[in-house]
């Protein structure tokens, strides 16, 4: 069996926004006891991370240490199309992933006690990101 579901996340701007819920509910809604579910993030300037969802310091933490890494308005890179935080933001995309599979068991995604997926927006402004959830199994 193959189910494919899709939901839109309205982002404030930059960090990590749980979508653990609404992917749960795509998994559930598929009808697969047993299986995969395959997240996707229809942006190049957004990821997709499994991260701690106890406690925020070690999101804080993740945005601190990718500021250091691809920070806003770095001199030495060119595209700036839609701002300072544009190639920034391609940069830390690049850096984490844009999908990830996650297992499915008894007809709920398959998560460690700590683990929440998220969707990461590396833009300073809001935006809206489409995630489409396929789920294959039986």
């Amino acid at each position: 069996m193959i189910h494919q579901s899709e939901f839109t996340v309205r982002t404030g701007g930059r960090g990590m926004h749980e979508v653990t819920a609404e992917v749960g509910r795509a998994v559930s809604d598929s009808g697969v006891r047993i299986g995969l579910a395959t997240v996707f993030v229809h942006h190049t300037s957004a990821s997709l991370t499994f991260c701690e969802n106890a406690d925020p310091d070690v999101r804080r933490d993740l945005e601190t240490v990718f500021a250091r890494l691809a920070p806003d308005g770095d001199a030495e890179l060119r595209h700036r199309t839609e701002g300072p935080d544009d190639m920034p933001a391609h940069v830390r995309s690049v850096l984490t992933r844009t999908s990830v599979t996650l297992p499915v068991a008894d007809g709920r995604c398959d998560l460690g006690t700590w683990q929440g997926l998220y969707l990461w927006e590396h833009r300073a402004r809001g935006h809206a990101r489409r995630i489409s959830v396929t789920v294959v199994g039986e």
